[in-house]
């Protein structure tokens, strides 16, 4: 058998210290011949609510958590968080991909530039992302988001979808993909259901991690 056929992808995975639903829905997914290399970050701020201190404290942690993993021979690395994709701060070590990057290559290899935005998010994190997308190609017709900054593995997969519900039916009708943003929301227990209702893509933070996860093992750049 052709080895490159059977290599395993090594991804380093850079995880804010509070997150447990990150390592709970990556193995569901049943990603074959790749494996998960995690380093946890810890902001200087030791906080774990969504705020300024909080981004910039994961982006400026991300490189010694990197430097952790400097004796493996990884194919990739992610950061784990997706609002300190959009939000700015220090700039992350070369070759460190936000899960905010991996919706941008999940929507960007499918084609797909139009799309309702879902988040736990206070509404004003919210709306910076909805921009970001937009900076990037992608057109946001319309979000909703629960106002929350913490507590995220709380949130139940009937909240999820009850959130789903209140975005504008013809916003809906019109989007190409659902976007569900954050890596520490349990969304997996709603993606299948959400796209059977809708009948169209759902993506979430996790999801297009472990697509982009796929298609570095495929030999795609991310």
């Amino acid at each position: 058998m052709d080895e490159a056929a059977v290599r395993t992808t090594r991804v380093g995975l850079l995880l804010p210290w509070a997150n447990v639903a990150v390592e709970t829905e990556l193995p569901r997914l049943g990603l074959r011949r790749t494996v998960f290399h995690h380093a946890r970050l810890v902001p200087a701020s030791r906080t774990t609510a969504v705020d300024e201190s909080f981004w910039h404290g994961l982006r400026e942690a991300s490189a010694q958590a990197l430097d952790s993993l400097s004796h493996l021979a990884l194919d990739t690395v992610l950061l784990a968080c997706t609002s300190a994709g959009f939000t700015g701060g220090p700039s992350l070590p070369t070759g460190v991909f936000t899960a905010f990057d991996a919706l941008l290559d999940a929507l960007g290899a499918q084609g797909l530039a139009r799309v309702v935005l879902v988040t736990p998010y206070p509404a004003a994190v919210t709306e910076t992302e909805a921009a970001a997308l937009a900076e990037a190609g992608v057109e946001v017709l319309a979000h909703a988001s629960l106002g929350l900054g913490d507590g995220y593995p709380q949130v139940t997969p009937d909240r999820i979808l009850s959130l789903v519900d209140q975005l504008p039916v013809q916003a809906v009708k019109d989007a190409e993909a659902v976007v569900l943003s954050c890596t520490g929301w349990h969304t997996l227990p709603v993606v299948t259901e959400l796209e059977h209702h809708l009948r169209k893509p759902v993506f979430s933070s996790n999801l297009a991690m472990a697509l982009l996860a796929a298609r570095v093992c495929a030999g795609a750049k991310p």
